[in-house]
């Protein structure tokens, strides 16, 4: 996965072909280090067909927010430069996060 900041975010997300996919998370969330492993194998599984992309609240905050991720854990799919869907809270486990990304993929 790539990690992306406020210094990459619209170069990697929003400028990127295709299906992007943003793993929102912060190191004191416990959920969302739970999830990562998740994540990781899915990004290998998927990575000819969609792009993931990890970011790191810390020092990063704005950004989130201006994505309107107001809590973690927080998986959201861009397409085109617009988020076009959001996963938070008990839906950011592999099987919803999968679901929802295949019914997403062309």
């Amino acid at each position: 996965m790539l990690s992306v900041d406020k210094d990459n975010f619209e170069e990697e997300v929003l400028r990127a072909d295709g299906l992007v996919v943003v793993d929102f998370w912060g190191p004191k969330c416990e959920e969302c280090l739970a999830v990562m492993d998740d994540l990781e194998d899915l990004a290998a599984k998927y990575a000819e067909r969609a792009k993931f992309c990890s970011l790191n609240i810390t020092g990063n905050r704005r950004l989130a927010i201006s994505q309107q991720v107001l809590g973690l854990p927080a998986v959201a799919f861009y397409e085109k430069g617009k988020k076009i869907a959001e996963l938070t809270a008990d839906e950011v486990n592999k099987a919803d996060i999968e679901a929802k990304l295949c019914s997403l993929l062309p």
